[in-house]
């Protein structure tokens, strides 16, 4: 159910007393975010899922001994209930909680009693779609009203009439001007001179040689194109062809000045179409101008690079960040093909931090094409100090497939940050070549869980078999029973699509084999050792997997884990 009303003054005072303790709702709100992360990484036969689920509905079931429903309010970063902060989480990323339901108006949510019977797995569900959407998705208003629940409403601000401008007076209909009725009253407004000497238009009427209405409506639109046109590219198309028609010194200089000065009055006055066309023209005539001197040549030269400075290109992206109107988007674009390859480390920089949807894709458009055609300045940027600027050059070069930026790559697996390490692990695997393979196997080994898994991923979606002795060392030692699930999925995945038929062995060992007194291997480990025989498929992994599912099999995961085997493409 969808409302949309004035703020209720009582939800949100700091001196009413709460109804009922506040640690029941914190300790609820604390098992409602454990429980998104469990929805979103877990499947839905998980226990570790089902555990998730079920705690959460007990916490629900501890606020309906004091209430049939509870009011959460949310701000940017609080998740309030009766005045209190109950959840906090300063970062307004996907993942905070308090920031993906205020970024689409959702300023209250009531839940009533039931809802954990009927509708909180579609809401968990409603959370995760809302985190991964895109900006072309649905936003997250529109997923809640899609799914018309029953034991949950919520109050909206709809965000476009809170920004809109307040509306202004009208003026009474009698002074109010009428479009309709303006070609007549310019007619009527039109009064005839008779004082001696003064032409009348009248005279001319019934002239054989007077303008008929399609020449008067042509002259009209021709004055009204002269007094609308932007003459600024003119005046500067005019002072670069004196530039090159007249080899004076002195003329040359003044219009080096000139210039010089006026690309700074354009760029405070927004004009960047005019910038635009005056760094593009600047080259087109310096390769046309005869006797230019040396300084002249180099002051012309430097116009360009003024702009791609790091002070004045940062600047003006604070600027435009800041504005409350963008400039026409085919002004920005001209501008940035302006930028030259030493505009990147502030381009990168300044991606990380820009929040203007309109400006932010057109400076990524400019990275794209300054990256495409400068990959050795794109390369070096990989070690760059900034871990912002460093990032998204990895990110660059894997996109690119930058086989030159397999070295620094490799440094950064070795000595960067995880989050970089990360970046690389997933630029290696996007060049792919034999270098950046050979690199991408050892962190097979990283200290860091999340890059481990996902060099385990990119190993075995690209089914590179030099990586199979690390492989297979972690399968057969202590790591493969250490880790946690997502990583013993990752790596039996890989060791399946590495190890082909002859790791059936091992595999058919941790999943039917017994050892001393009879003990099997852990659920999770042989429900990995059946994936990974789905992964192998073929007549000898299924009838590994047949002759499991035939035993009285009583782990849940194990059995499941077996008949997805058997059900893969591959089976």
């Amino acid at each position: 159910m969808i409302t949309q009303a004035a703020p209720n003054p009582t939800l949100d005072t700091e001196h009413a007393e709460p109804p009922f303790p506040p640690a029941v709702v914190e300790e609820l709100l604390k098992l409602l975010v454990k429980g998104v992360r469990a929805h979103q990484l877990y499947l839905h036969n998980n226990p570790i899922y089902l555990r998730a689920l079920e705690l959460l509905a007990d916490g629900l079931n501890a606020v309906w001994q004091h209430a049939d429903e509870i009011a959460l309010a949310f701000t940017e970063s609080e998740i309030r209930w009766s005045g209190r902060t109950v959840l906090s989480e300063p970062a307004k990323s996907a993942d905070s909680l308090p920031w993906l339901f205020f970024k689409d108006g959702i300023r209250e949510v009531r839940i009533i009693r039931g809802f954990e019977d009927e509708e909180l797995v579609k809401f968990l569900d409603v959370i995760q779609r809302a985190r991964k959407a895109t900006p072309d998705d649905d936003d997250l208003l529109t997923m809640l009203w899609e799914q018309d629940f029953l034991y949950l409403r919520y109050r909206f601000v709809d965000l476009a009439m809170e920004s809109a401008p307040p509306l202004l007076d009208t003026l009474p209909a009698e002074t109010r001007p009428n479009d309709e009725a303006a070609p007549e009253q310019m007619q009527e407004s039109v009064v005839s001179d008779t004082r001696p000497g003064v032409v009348s238009l009248d005279d001319f009427d019934t002239t054989l040689y007077f303008l008929d209405d399609k020449e008067i409506d042509y002259l009209r639109e021709g004055v009204k194109f002269e007094y609308s046109r932007d003459l600024r590219p003119s005046v500067l198309a005019l002072l670069l062809d004196i530039f090159e028609a007249q080899w004076d010194v002195a003329v040359r200089d003044e219009i080096c000045e000139i210039l010089d000065g006026f690309i700074l009055h354009l760029l405070s006055a927004s004009q960047f179409r005019a910038v635009a066309y005056l760094l593009r023209e600047v080259g087109v005539t310096l390769g046309r101008a005869k006797e230019v001197k040396p300084e002249q040549r180099a002051k012309l030269e430097a116009l360009p690079a003024r702009l791609s400075a790091p002070e004045a290109l940062s600047q003006l992206l604070e600027s435009l960040e800041e504005s409350s109107e963008l400039p026409p988007q085919g002004d920005l674009t001209e501008l940035f093909e302006q930028l030259r390859p030493t505009a990147l480390t502030t381009v990168f920089a300044w991606l990380a931090r820009l929040q203007n949807p309109m400006l932010k894709p057109l400076l990524e458009a400019a990275a794209g094409r300054l990256a495409s055609q400068n990959t050795s300045e794109l390369v070096k940027l990989i070690a760059s100090q900034n871990e912002h600027v460093a990032g998204e050059a990895i990110r660059r070069a894997g996109g690119l497939k930058t086989a030159a930026a397999v070295a620094p790559l490799a440094a950064i697996m070795t000595d960067g940050a995880q989050p970089l390490r990360l970046l690389a692990v997933q630029a290696l695997n996007d060049i792919a070549s034999p270098g950046a393979l050979q690199v991408l196997e050892k962190s097979v080994d990283d200290p860091d869980r999340e890059v481990r898994v996902a060099t385990l991923r990119a190993i075995a979606a690209r089914a590179y078999k030099p990586a199979l002795p690390r492989v297979d060392s972690a399968v057969k030692g202590k790591r493969a029973r250490e880790v946690d699930l997502t990583e013993k999925m990752a790596l039996f995945e890989a060791f399946g699509a590495l190890a082909g038929e002859g790791g059936i062995p091992v595999l058919e060992g941790m999943l039917t084999g017994k050892g001393f007194l009879g003990k099997r291997e852990e659920p999770e480990l042989r429900a990995c050792a059946a994936m990974a025989l789905g992964r192998i498929g073929g007549g000898k992994a299924n009838e590994v997997l047949r002759k499991a599912s035939t035993d009285n099999e009583k782990e849940v995961l194990v059995r499941n884990a077996i008949n997805r085997a058997l059900r893969a493409p591959g089976a």
